[in-house]
């Protein structure tokens, strides 16, 4: 620079066209800017070349796929397009979300919106549409009018509220959760809703596959440890469980995990959450005390487990062949893991310490299934794969406790970028016997 000031060869800086002509002399015509400019360049082509891959269009093609059906305004239009993929008597379940709490910035269509519309759909096709409500903790929380009870003889009666405007009276048919948004299946909040449904076999369905969707915020200091499971110090002294991931996409695994469920079916776990919360939720479970069982619990609450744990979860199930916990759906076939007692029916107190850290998701909820009465499960989304999944499910089947709690489906439209659901209807009917 001053080297060409001097010589007065300097270009005035308030021509821009002189300024570009001047930086590509530079670039062209010294050597090591013409190398620069090179292999800019050369990183460029190859970036280009990534997307004229085979598998790259595949890709693309695969989640245009979603995009066509994303592109509907109208829930009706992609019913209808579900509905003609499949038998004429075929009924649907019609999951919503309610995504506002997640922290990803604003909805553009509000949950309100979203269920008026479902209610048109169930209106509409009453023998095919079976939708359920979303319950977020945070919305019945944040809205006095979304849930609201008496306790009537230890029972949940719904006073007018949104819950029993969509249950009751437009006949909605379940339950959706997605913890996975933040927070965990047993918050306070949730309970008497829990309760409400145990008592009228209202089956409540909850995402379990470790996805995409996640709460996006900043990790809260009081999920730094679990609030139930603890974990051994040595001594036959415990604490609550370290939950060290600060990683939103995995701190969101600890609310997904499948044994969060057992704290609400197991009675003795119950009781430790309800010991923590309002003089108006222990009145409805009767609690007494920490030494006191629960006058009423939860261990007949309808739970399904949406996407079986996952497909890389049942992947995990056949790579711990020497795993001892995993070998107990084949050793104890009635029951799968004993989760509170060792070997000898004694209470293993840090046993779900391991467990958690430990065995596969497919273990866990099949274990769940066989010992409660009314856990389920489903293959949705995770049966696009049937070459990873059929083989597995065909075994699964064999299991006559389990055979009666394994339920299709396809996770319509999100799945759509891997296959068609009439593809993957067909795909199970060739895989699997009439039976």
């Amino acid at each position: 620079y001053q080297w060409l000031d001097t010589k007065h060869l300097l270009l005035p800086a308030s021509n821009s066209w002189l300024d570009a002509a001047f930086i590509a002399f530079v670039i062209l015509f010294i050597p090591s800017g013409r190398s620069f400019i090179l292999f800019l360049l050369s990183k460029l082509w190859s970036f280009i070349g990534i997307f004229s891959h085979q598998q790259s269009k595949e890709l693309m093609h695969r989640y245009l796929n979603i995009g066509r059906y994303a592109f509907h305004k109208q829930q009706a239009t992609i019913f209808g397009k579900l509905r003609a993929q499949y038998p004429a008597d075929t009924g649907f379940i019609l999951l919503p979300m309610d995504m506002e709490y997640m922290q990803a910035g604003k909805v553009k269509v509000s949950y309100h919106e979203q269920m008026k519309e479902l209610a048109t759909i169930k209106e509409n096709h009453p023998n095919q549409a079976y939708p359920f409500v979303f319950a977020d903790p945070r919305r019945l929380e944040e809205e006095s009018t979304h849930f609201q009870y008496a306790i009537l003889n230890g029972k949940v009666e719904l006073q007018k509220c949104f819950i029993k405007e969509y249950l009751e009276e437009y006949g909605f048919n379940g339950i959706k959760i997605y913890p996975a948004l933040g927070y965990y299946p047993f918050d306070e909040e949730l309970l008497p809703l829990w309760k409400y449904a145990a008592d009228k076999g209202i089956p409540i369905l909850t995402h379990c596959i470790r996805g995409t969707i996640f709460y996006r915020g900043k990790k809260k200091a009081s999920w730094n440890r679990h609030p139930v499971i603890e974990q051994a110090l040595g001594k036959n002294q415990y604490e609550p469980m370290l939950l060290p991931d600060m990683d939103p996409m995995f701190y969101s695994h600890q609310f997904t995990h499948p044994l969060n469920y057992l704290c609400l079916l197991e009675e003795k776990l119950l009781r430790k959450i309800i010991a923590t919360t309002s003089a108006k939720c222990q009145q409805l479970f009767g609690y007494s005390n920490s030494d006191t069982p629960l006058q009423y619990n939860l261990n007949h609450l309808k739970i399904c487990f949406g996407h079986f744990g996952g497909e890389d979860e049942w992947k995990r199930f056949f790579e711990r062949d020497r795993d001892n916990y995993s070998a107990q759906l084949v050793k104890q076939p009635e029951t799968g893991i004993s989760f509170l007692t060792d070997a000898n029916g004694k209470e293993a107190r840090g046993k779900l310490e391991i467990i958690w850290k430990n065995v596969d998701w497919y273990t866990i909820i099949c274990s769940l299934m066989m010992q409660y009465p009314n856990v389920y499960a489903d293959i949705s989304y995770i049966l696009h794969d049937e070459t990873s999944v059929l083989p597995l499910l065909k075994q699964t089947l064999q299991n006559k406790k389990l055979r009666e709690k394994v339920l299709y489906g396809t996770d319509f439209f999100v799945v759509r970028n891997h296959k068609s659901d009439r593809q993957m209807l067909a795909d199970m009917s060739f895989g699997l016997s009439p039976e």
